[in-house]
C-alpha cells in the first residue's frame, strides 16, 4: 500500500547509471556472429536507469517518518464509529441481563448511575480496542517495537533524556490545569453539562478518576499525538499539524461539555498545548507526562470541589 509521502524503493539494477552502453556485453562477440540485419551494439545510445525512489521528502523529522497514511486514519475513524455504538450496547445489555439493572434507567434518555458506569466501562473497552488496533496495524508493517514506532521514544538529541525532565513536564500539566480552571471560572455556563450528569454518583466518580488519570493520557496521547499528529504535519506542515490535532482533541470531548462553549474552546487549547509539545520533543511520552499532570490536578481538584459540599 502506498502511504503519503511515502514509496517503496525497489533495489538498484546492478548496471544503473553506468556509462557503458546496455548491450555492451556483445562486443566480445565476432562481427560475422551477429545477423546481418542487428545493428552493431555500440551504436545504440546509453539509457539512463532513474534514481532510486526517496521514502520520505527531504527535510522531514524523523519522528514523523511513520509507515502509515490517511487510510489507515480513515480505518480508524470508522471502526471507532461503529465501535462506539456496537460496544456500548452490548455493555447495556450485560448490565441488564447479567447484573439485574433496570433496563428502563440503562437505556433511558435520565443519565442514572447505571447508565453512567456502562458509559465508563464501555469508555474503557473502546480505549482497548483502540490500542489494539494500532499494535495489529504497526504489527503488520514493520519489525520495530509498537510504542517506539507510535512515538514514545527519547527526546530530539538536544533536548535532554525524558526521564530527567520527568518532573517539569508534569509540574507544567499541573499549571496548565490552575490557567485552565482559573480561566474557566469566568466561562462557567447556567447550564448543567453532561458530565456533571455523569458524575452525579460516588461510583461515578470513582471510576472516572481511575479512567482520567490510568488511562486517558497514556491512549489519548498515543492515538493524537502518535498516531494522528505526524499525518497531518507530514502533509501540512508542522504548525497546521498542531492546530489540527489540538481542535479535534478538544471536540472529541465536546460531547461531554455539550453547553459549555467556552470550556470546549479551552479544551482546544489545552490539545493544542499537548501536541505543540509532543512536536518541540519529538516524543509522545513528553505530551503524555504533562497530560498526566494536567488531569491529575484536575481530578484533585475535582474531588475537593465534591468533598467539601459545593457540588450539587
Amino acid at each position: 500500500m502506498a502511504y503519503d509521502d511515502y514509496s517503496s524503493s525497489g533495489a538498484a539494477p546492478a548496471r544503473a547509471h553506468s556509462n557503458e552502453p546496455v548491450d555492451s556485453a556483445s562486443e566480445d562477440v565476432p562481427p560475422s556472429a551477429m545477423g546481418p540485419h542487428e545493428p552493431a551494439s555500440q551504436n545504440l545510445p546509453d539509457i539512463p536507469y532513474p534514481p532510486p525512489a526517496q521514502p520520505y521528502r527531504v527535510g522531514i523529522s524523523d519522528d514523523l517518518r511513520v509507515p502509515w497514511g490517511w487510510m489507515e486514519l480513515a480505518l480508524f475513524v470508522i471502526l471507532g464509529v461503529i465501535g462506539s455504538v456496537v460496544v456500548t450496547w452490548g455493555m447495556a445489555q450485560v448490565a441488564v441481563r447479567l447484573f439485574g439493572a433496570n433496563s428502563n434507567e440503562v437505556f433511558g434518555a435520565t443519565m442514572s448511575t447505571a447508565k453512567s458506569v456502562v458509559v465508563l466501562i464501555s469508555q474503557a473497552v473502546l480505549d482497548g480496542l483502540a490500542i489494539l488496533y494500532l499494535y495489529l496495524m504497526l504489527l503488520a508493517r514493520t519489525p520495530e517495537p509498537f510504542w517506539p514506532s507510535i512515538g514514545w521514544r527519547e527526546m530530539r538529541p538536544g533536548t535532554g533524556k525524558i526521564r530527567d525532565s520527568a518532573l517539569q513536564f508534569l509540574a507544567g500539566g499541573a499549571v496548565l490545569a490552575i490557567v485552565v480552571s482559573f480561566a474557566g471560572g469566568f466561562l462557567n455556563s447556567k447550564e448543567t453539562l453532561p458530565i456533571e450528569e455523569l458524575l452525579q454518583a460516588r461510583v461515578s466518580i470513582v471510576l472516572f478518576g481511575i479512567l482520567g488519570v490510568l488511562v486517558a493520557p497514556l491512549v489519548e496521547e498515543t492515538i493524537f499525538r502518535g498516531f494522528l499528529y505526524p499525518v497531518i504535519a507530514r502533509r501540512l506542515g508542522m504548525a497546521a499539524g498542531i492546530a489540527l490535532t489540538g481542535t479535534l482533541f478538544g471536540l472529541m470531548h465536546a460531547a461531554q461539555l455539550w453547553g459549555g462553549w467556552g470550556q470546549i474552546a479551552l479544551l482546544i487549547l489545552v490539545g493544542v498545548v499537548l501536541t505543540w509539545v509532543r512536536a518541540r520533543t519529538g516524543t509522545v511520552a513528553a505530551s503524555y507526562l504533562v497530560h498526566l499532570g494536567y488531569n491529575g490536578l484536575q481530578l484533585v481538584g475535582y474531588l475537593i470541589y465534591v468533598v467539601g459540599g459545593v457540588h450539587r
